[in-house]
């Protein structure tokens, strides 16, 4: 089946497989689905207008954070669905081609590199996993007033020291996790920790890493981290997935990239959770 008319959008590159997709399933702006082969390799593509897709109009609506929340949901949308019958490479979000041929041309020029990486992933999901320490409560100051300024200091430098060891205390946890987990996957990648004041989430985040597991392991590496949640006080240990390959497929993309209409640079997987 080959997308007719209008803009090629590309969601993934993955081997040809059999399984059906979701009856129902649409994308991005609506429309559904549908396969574009070239020799080994499939595209994943559907059908999105010139009005909106096109390298002026596309460039405007990213700054729109409405409308590029929801193409990112509709794009993961086709992502998820992909990942239960097959294993796809994501490209970049709006990755957009002027026809079949420009994609096809990508697939081309890429070929060699996205077959070593299907090589390399097949059969493999993601797992992410963060970990947030809730901010180690201040000691009580001593009853009544101290005795002098000197023990003011003393009093003042042991809650301080206090709270270090508390910390300190959380960030080896966050170590020992990440190599226990490290030790059930075949691959792992540590992304920088969120920002509290931009995530909205509670909690220091200490750990934020992707797990590279066999889709045939993930039941055992999931207990494995569900049996960690209760370890250690005042910490948060939260599992999402599984999710397609996104952090393992090299080279790293960036989330977004400029428009691509016509001749366009390949695009690789992205990290977006």
């Amino acid at each position: 089946m080959t997308a007719q008319g209008g803009l090629r959008y590309v969601y993934a590159v993955c081997r040809p497989f059999t399984a059906a997709l979701q009856a129902q399933l649409t994308g991005v702006a609506g429309a559904p689905p549908a396969l574009l082969r070239h020799h080994g390799l499939v595209a994943v593509v559907s059908t999105v207008p010139e009005g909106d897709f096109a390298e002026e109009p596309l460039r405007n609506h990213l700054e729109d954070l409405d409308w590029l929340a929801a193409t990112a949901r509709a794009h993961q949308g086709v992502i998820d669905a992909l990942t239960t019958v097959t294993t796809p490479l994501p490209l970049r979000l709006a990755t957009v081609f002027r026809d079949d041929s420009g994609v096809r041309t990508m697939m081309e020029a890429r070929e060699a590199d996205f077959l070593r990486a299907l090589d390399r992933l097949d059969g493999r999901v993601e797992w992410g996993v963060k970990l947030y320490a809730d901010p180690p409560e201040e000691a009580p100051a001593p009853a009544g007033r101290p005795a002098s300024g000197r023990d003011y200091l003393r009093q003042r430098r042991m809650r301080t020291r206090a709270q270090e060891e508390k910390w300190r205390a959380a960030e080896e946890f966050a170590r020992i996790l990440h190599q226990r987990l490290s030790e059930r996957a075949e691959d792992s990648r540590l992304h920088p920790p969120q920002n509290a004041m931009l995530s909205g989430v509670s909690g220091q985040n200490l750990l934020n890493a992707a797990y590279l597991v066999p889709r045939a392991d993930s039941e055992e590496f999931v207990e494995l981290v569900d049996r960690t949640k209760d370890e250690a006080p005042h910490m948060r240990v939260e599992l999402t997935g599984p999710w397609a390959v996104y952090s393992f497929t090299e080279p790293a993309a960036e989330p977004v990239p400029a428009p691509t209409t016509g001749p366009a640079q390949p695009a690789e997987a992205g990290e977006q959770r």
